[in-house]
């Protein structure tokens, strides 16, 4: 049973940066692939950003690549997502979520799911 908790949401000005953190806990924590999903109002739940359970492999979203940038640090159980020249686009509520086989854009896939912090980028 994994167990996990977004913080670092809130509102920023369009241009601006903020870091998301999502704190695990459990001993199996550092077993799993980890990602951020975001959902904003009245669309599908997609897919942001991954991260394996060494680091050793990420993958992103197109519409966030080289501005966003997702960490782990598994002795602190805990997963960042770094995001950058933020858009309004990039408004949504941002969830964190464990797949014990791997990391994948597939919301299916995951496991365990935290209850979200909503981002704001405001134009």
């Amino acid at each position: 049973q994994v167990q996990l908790v977004e913080s670092g949401g809130g509102l920023v000005q369009a241009g601006g940066s903020l870091r998301l953190s999502c704190a695990g806990s459990g001993r199996t924590f550092s077993g799993y692939g980890m990602g951020w999903f975001r959902q904003a109002p009245g669309k599908e739940r997609e897919f942001v950003a991954g991260i394996s359970w060494n680091s050793g492999s990420t993958s992103y979203a197109d519409s966030v690549k080289g501005r966003f940038t997702i960490s782990r640090d598994n002795a602190k159980n805990t997963v960042y997502l770094q995001m950058m020249s933020l858009k309004s686009e990039d408004t949504a509520v941002y969830y964190c979520a464990a797949d014990r086989w791997g990391i994948a854009a597939k919301s299916g896939r995951y496991d365990y799911w935290g209850q979200g912090t909503q981002v704001t980028v405001s134009s």
